[in-house]
């Protein structure tokens, strides 16, 4: 079930909140960890398991670490076996086929043939079907353990209140990465209150409009160049740069929109979840473009594997291998596929470079040269990230670069005519210059504008929601992950 469809806005997520705001205060959470299990279960009636194993197992343990705190052999114990049990779950789910295939390519044969996997005896599980979001709730139930080994967190006794933190249907599958420090206290205490749930419908609708209207739209194209190019059609240079200026708008707009969504649905509950991007297309460098993109998978990165490897404190040659380390495991956390390997790395590297000299060098350069240096490396990654394969990728990258001999043809010119406003449309929403027009009129006119938010806000729910009423095509990228 996915936030931008029909079936959620009007049945799944109306009942849930009228059963949310009436339940007595004590109840809330356990109706957040029943609803999660229902939003979850609809998707994935089996895999629902795999979450419950996860939380059962970081709420053990931080019980244990919480009796025996003075005890550190014991408090070492917890902290790897729900490492290892978290991990072990997103190997087996997410990894275990992508690992027997490449043992078997180099050996020539099948040597490993894994098809299923087992639970208390049951052959019921099929590894090759990923359970959505599920790089995302073990790492949010494994910090939980990871802070409490560490001191900085509040024992969470109470079984309903963690297993809702986890099961919270609202960043349960595709983030932000919300940390048990993050909504620690509202778990046991928050305020829901009129203005709270105004501010997180307009957050909702926001991220709604940024999902239906721009992503699924500029999403059309791109499937369609990706296609032409994977069938060997002759793709020109100028329809290839195209489908890939529309993937770099696509993906932003649907993971951004995503995360606006889970952060307006938080609000509504009276949670503050964390910020997950902050206009990443404006970026002047590789790293700059990181603090701006998947926030909370960059903090989560920098909190519990860069920080304890030594960070920059033990001398740049440590840093650097750090940060390789870093790099090379966010490419494996998006995906079982060498495309994503070699995505994360390539990032790993021009992030080094760029803290050996390369930063020092762009200081030096005008604006423009550094934004378009990064823009041109991030659509670069995006051929990468959204190829099936590497042999597709090299075909894409080579179609950019006139491999059909022709630089542009009547399919650019026809591509161009059909989705080049939404295209502008969406280059523009990618910047903060909307923000800046809104922020200058509100100081002038500020109850025109004041008066205008509903009425705009309106409008883009009823242009969503009749989008929807005949949209046959609406993904959610993310629920890969």
């Amino acid at each position: 079930m996915v936030f931008s469809s029909l079936v959620f806005i009007f049945l799944f997520l109306t009942g849930t909140l009228t059963l949310y705001y009436i339940a007595p205060k004590k109840l809330k959470n356990t109706v957040i960890l029943l609803s999660g299990l229902v939003f979850y279960t609809w998707g994935e009636p089996v895999y629902v398991v795999v979450m419950i194993i996860s939380t059962l197992i970081d709420y053990c343990a931080g019980i244990v670490i919480w009796k025996f705190g003075a005890n550190k052999v014991i408090r070492r114990i917890c902290l790897i076996v729900s490492i290892v049990m978290n991990l072990s779950l997103l190997f087996i789910f997410k990894y275990s086929g992508f690992f027997a295939d490449n043992i078997n390519a180099i050996a020539g044969q099948t040597v490993i043939d894994i098809e299923k996997t087992y639970f208390l005896g049951l052959d019921f599980l099929p590894v090759n079907i990923l359970p959505i979001g599920i790089s995302f709730f073990t790492f949010q139930s494994m910090s939980y353990t990871i802070d409490m080994y560490r001191g900085e967190i509040e024992v969470q006794k109470n079984p309903i209140n963690f297993a809702a933190f986890v099961t919270l249907f609202s960043q349960l599958v595709a983030g932000p990465i919300v940390r048990y420090s993050d909504i620690a206290k509202e778990l046991n205490d928050r305020v829901i209150d009129i203005d709270k749930i105004y501010e997180g419908v307009k957050r909702f609708i926001t991220g709604m409009g940024k999902k239906v209207l721009i992503a699924n739209s500029v999403g059309a194209l791109w499937d369609t160049v990706l296609a032409d190019v994977q069938a060997g059609s002759g793709v020109s240079a100028a329809t290839a740069w195209i489908g890939i200026a529309a993937y770099t708008l696509q993906i932003y707009f649907d993971f951004s929109g995503y995360s606006d969504m889970a952060i307006g649905l938080g609000k509504m509950m009276g949670f503050t979840f964390p910020e997950n991007f902050n206009y990443p297309y404006l970026s002047k460098s590789i790293s700059e473009f990181w603090r701006r993109w998947h926030i909370t998978l960059g903090a989560w990165f920098r909190s519990y594997v860069y920080i304890p490897l030594g960070g920059n404190r033990k001398g740049m040659g440590r840093t650097v291998f750090n940060l390789a380390v870093v790099w090379l495991l966010t490419g494996i956390w998006h995906g079982a596929d060498w495309t994503f390997i070699i995505w994360g790395v390539l990032y790993g590297v021009f992030i080094i470079m760029e803290r050996l000299f390369l930063g020092k060098i762009l200081d030096r350069l005008p604006d423009w040269i550094c934004w378009l240096y990064t823009m041109l490396l991030v659509m670069f990654g995006w051929v990468l990230f959204a190829s099936p394969d590497l042999a597709a990728a090299g075909a894409y990258f080579a179609a950019m670069f006139g491999s059909s001999g022709t630089a542009f043809d009547n399919t650019t010119l026809y591509l161009l005519s059909n989705y080049g406003i939404v295209l502008v449309l969406g280059v523009f929403a990618a910047t903060d210059a909307w923000k800046i027009i809104v922020q200058n009129a509100e100081k002038r006119m500020p109850a025109l504008v004041h008066g205008l938010v509903p009425v705009c806000t309106t409008g883009i729910f009823v242009l969503c929601t009749a989008y929807l009423v005949d949209a046959t095509y609406n993904p959610f990228l993310y629920f890969n992950f």
